[in-house]
């Protein structure tokens, strides 16, 4: 696996990982173990790894073998550096309102708290693993207040996007497009991964230009292009002109991964020589 000339290889050094399409398969639960291999010796030679991703929180077993030093959840809008909260991004009422007044007939649509999911099925529609996993409730009992990510299931959610896109431009909108074309996510303002991935650098103490960033989805956008150096996976044309390296598929992520902790190695086995000359 070849790794650009110009991925920054010196300490201090900033990962950070979308889940679904890039670390785990979609919808999966845990990373591949050539990944995971990859990525305990990145955390040993002294890179620090942070998740941030559209789930609403990370499962289990990717967290247990990651050992991230942060992660960010709901596209960026709660993040959690170490055990400490330091953002949590909710709707006001007037932009929760706004989102919710839909005239998708039949939309399955989910609100997130911090700690439950509200959910408003679809006639004779049956709840997803997912949903059952977490005990969800129904949207008529989802609070005023919050409410961290609402997100929208329906073949015409790009209808949607549109219309607040255009009466609430600062609301965040991901989704209604290749890859996930009927599934709509709106986060709060300044809710998204770029802010994010900025507020764990400052937090971690490791400068702006010393960030990497690893996505698939549109939802990745502002995180590659807040990242000093970004890295694609797969080959949504949306994120090529962000990328300053791609993976073309998942399954090559680990040795993508392996060639990169391979080169930080090698550079600070040299650097250490030559100190002792």
């Amino acid at each position: 696996m070849n790794l650009p000339e110009n991925a920054p290889i010196t300490l201090p050094l900033l990962m950070a990982f979308d889940l679904d399409g890039t670390l785990i398969p979609d919808a999966g639960r845990a990373a591949a173990p050539d990944v995971v291999a990859a990525l305990g010796r990145l955390r040993t030679l002294g890179v620090q790894l942070a998740i941030i991703t559209g789930r609403d929180t990370p499962p289990g077993p990717v967290r247990d073998a990651m050992r991230p030093h942060a992660v960010a959840t709901n596209n960026g809008g709660r993040v959690l550096v170490g055990d400490d909260l330091h953002q949590e991004a909710s709707f006001t009422d007037a932009d929760l309102e706004a989102v919710l007044a839909h005239e998708l007939p039949g939309a399955r649509v989910v609100l997130f708290t911090a700690e439950t999911l509200y959910v408003d099925l679809p006639p004779g529609a049956e709840p997803e693993p997912w949903m059952l996993a977490r005990s969800f409730r129904p949207l008529a009992d989802a609070p005023r207040a919050g409410i961290l990510k609402a997100g929208y299931y329906h073949p015409d959610v790009a209808g949607l996007a549109g219309r607040l896109r255009e009466g609430y431009p600062h609301l965040v909108l991901t989704g209604a497009q290749a890859p996930y074309p009927h599934f709509l996510t709106v986060t709060p303002q300044g809710a998204h991964k770029g802010a994010a991935l900025t507020l764990i650098a400052d937090a971690l103490g490791v400068p702006h230009d010393r960030t990497v960033a690893f996505g698939d989805s549109d939802n990745d956008q502002a995180m590659l292009e807040v990242a000093a150096f970004g890295v694609q996976v797969g080959h949504l044309p949306l994120l090529a002109p962000h990328a300053d390296a791609r993976v073309d598929t998942q399954a090559e992520l680990g040795a993508f991964l392996h060639a990169w902790a391979d080169r930080m190695a090698a550079g600070q086995a040299g650097a250490a020589w030559a100190g002792e000359r």
